[in-house]
């Protein structure tokens, strides 16, 4: 089994003949797709329809392979020139098609007769989604030379920001007891069971951020007031808007759910609170010690016993889940190990079109690294799921990313605690789950509040460093309330979460949405059983056509209901109770 992973599915490297052939067809259906653009309206608009679904399919096949290799690449070293190199030659050959794409989709919106045509051809059909959705897009459209002209400038500005916050926070080096260690491996030792070794941990990490701070404040600046910019242009209230539009999600939604996190903070500050008094703390939790882990986690694993656990876990749920698990550790789909120049984190990344995708870990030997690679499978999972759908039919809205992720956290944990032979192995999972919890309730509703307040700031002021600090703390406050000691906060998390650096605003809350959302569809689980599998992954399959809402209809499930929301949320309180007998019996 390979600890890095293998990309010799998309090209053996850029000197493969086929990554040249392919760049060279990507210029060619980007020259036909501007020559497409420009003789619009000469043909029926039925024929004009299927002509631009057969070029996009072929240009979104090119445009996946070519981007995913280049940038999977630069995540595994940030430092590789020629990945960076291809990343912005790519980025300035779609941008010439902007103008054209542009008018391709005000096209579309325009045709009058596009509900018939969807209903009579059975290709028009599979995207009718697409269709209605780009003529409710059209709406925020600019003229075409704007959008090539944002496309143009998006290069050289939010892109080029959010390059900068990676190449920086993957290649700053940490002084840590007189060693030279990167970001990601100290965040790591926030695990530790030393507790001196988690408090220095979390100094040096506070540290490092200061050799670098200034530089990634400019860049989270510049690349808000270019969200605000765009929000604007496009006739959005807000940044908020905007991304609410793009993910398919009603207000309404979001609205519940918020709420329903509102109402239920006390069982997750409880939780910190317990477990602050347990390792000696009197005045909430000090954020250095929120990761510590409690019962018994001596055991470190190997690569190959994440293998066997996740496999046998998975056998029992879903076959065709195992069996993909297996693959991805068999076929070099996972990048595990933390190395310098290697992006902090973990993410999964689709290969559209292979059957595949890949995961990337920073592999500590933790029982969470485990939780973790169970949830980038999850992702893997999803793109299983969904591989059938014709090629733009191949991404599903922000909140519903994290379903299938979060789904598999559930089955994990839950199969795990049942299966304890002891009290202390007992505790150990069971905090586990709540320290995940916690992170996506109350830290992501800090990231909620943090993000909106340098939107509603940058609307006129430039916040240096210490301005984001002083956001990020009072949002903190907000969130974790009397859960953590305030003396021991974390001012940096603005800084060492790479979601904020992106013209993809508010990627926060999903995470709130999938936890709840895939602890209501486990309990659906629990309750059916084996039968409940198939509508499970009909419901992934569902995701990329159609919204939010209608997607969890699908399960029967009404998202705009606090309801459904509460109930998930309440499930944790008895964690929290058998998380306190435990604590109150093994630490006296």
């Amino acid at each position: 089994m390979n600890s890095e992973w293998s990309l010799d599915v998309l090209y053996k490297g850029f000197d493969d003949p086929k990554f040249k052939a392919d760049l060279e067809a990507l210029d060619a259906a980007i020259a036909e797709t501007i020559d497409f653009a420009a003789h619009l309206g000469e043909k029926d608009p039925r024929t004009t329809l299927l002509a631009y679904i057969d070029g996009a399919e072929r240009m979104q096949r090119l445009v996946a392979d070519l981007f995913e290799y280049a940038s999977l690449r630069s995540s595994t070293n940030t430092r590789d020139n020629e990945a960076n190199s291809v990343i912005g030659r790519l980025m300035g050959k779609l941008s010439s098609t902007a103008k054209a794409e542009t008018a391709i989709r005000k096209y579309i919106a325009r045709v009058e007769e596009l509900d018939r045509l969807i209903e009579e051809e059975p290709i028009l059909r599979e995207y009718g989604y697409m269709l209605r959705n780009i003529r409710e897009e059209d709406k925020h459209l600019l003229s075409e030379d704007a959008e090539q002209i944002m496309a143009l400038y998006n290069i050289s500005g939010a892109s080029a920001w959010s390059d900068l916050h990676s190449f920086l926070t993957s290649t700053v080096t940490c002084d840590y007891r007189g060693e030279k260690l990167n970001l990601s491996s100290v965040r790591n030792l926030a695990y530790d069971p030393d507790p001196a070794v988690r408090k220095d941990a979390y100094e040096a990490e506070l540290a490092c951020y200061k050799k670098i701070e200034d530089s990634i404040a400019f860049s989270l600046n510049s690349i808000k007031r270019e969200v605000i910019n765009n929000a604007r242009l496009r006739g959005f209230e807000s940044p908020l808007a905007q991304t609410l539009f793009g993910a398919h999600m009603t207000r309404e939604t979001l609205d519940a759910l918020l709420g329903a996190m509102n109402e239920h903070f006390s069982i997750f500050r409880r939780y910190l609170r317990i477990k602050a008094e347990a390792l000696g703390h009197k005045n909430g939790m000090p954020w250095y010690d929120m990761f510590a882990p409690m019962g018994r986690s001596d055991r470190k694993y190997t690569a190959e016993d994440a293998k066997a656990y996740l496999l046998n876990i998975f056998g029992g749920f879903d076959r065709d889940l195992h069996d993909m698990v297996e693959r991805a550790f068999d076929e070099a789909w996972i990048d595990f190990y933390p190395r310098e120049g290697k992006v902090g984190g973990a993410f999964c990344a689709g290969l559209s079109g292979h059957n595949q995708s890949r995961v990337l870990t920073n592999f500590d030997g933790q029982f969470t690294d485990i939780v973790t690679l169970a949830h980038e499978l999850g992702h893997a999972f999803h793109n299983l799921n969904i591989e059938s759908h014709r090629p733009l039919n191949d991404d599903y809205s922000m909140p519903v990313a994290e379903t299938a992720s979060t789904f598999n956290e559930n089955v994990v944990m839950n199969a795990a605690i049942a299966a304890a032979e002891t009290d202390e192995e007992k505790l150990f999972l069971i905090e586990s789950q709540l320290m995940d919890t916690t992170q996506i309730i109350l830290d992501i509703y800090s990231r909620y509040l943090f993000e909106t307040s340098v939107f509603e700031n940058r609307e006129e002021d430039f916040m240096p460093a210490s301005r984001m600090c002083e956001l990020m703390l009072d949002a903190q406050k907000q969130a974790y309330g009397d859960g953590l000691d305030p003396e021991f906060l974390h001012p940096y998390m603005w800084l060492c979460k790479g979601h904020y650096y992106s013209t993809l605003s508010f990627y926060n809350f999903p995470y709130a949405f999938g936890g709840l959302f895939a602890r209501g569809l486990y309990a659906k689980y629990e309750k059916e059983g084996a039968s409940f599998v198939p509508t499970y992954r009909k419901l992934l399959y569902t995701t990329p056509i159609a919204t939010v809402e209608d997607t969890a209809l699908v399960a029967g499930i009404d998202l705009t209901k606090k309801d459904f929301w509460a109930e998930s949320l309440e499930s944790y309180r008895k964690n929290v109770d058998e998380f306190e007998r435990l604590v109150k019996k093994l630490y006296k």
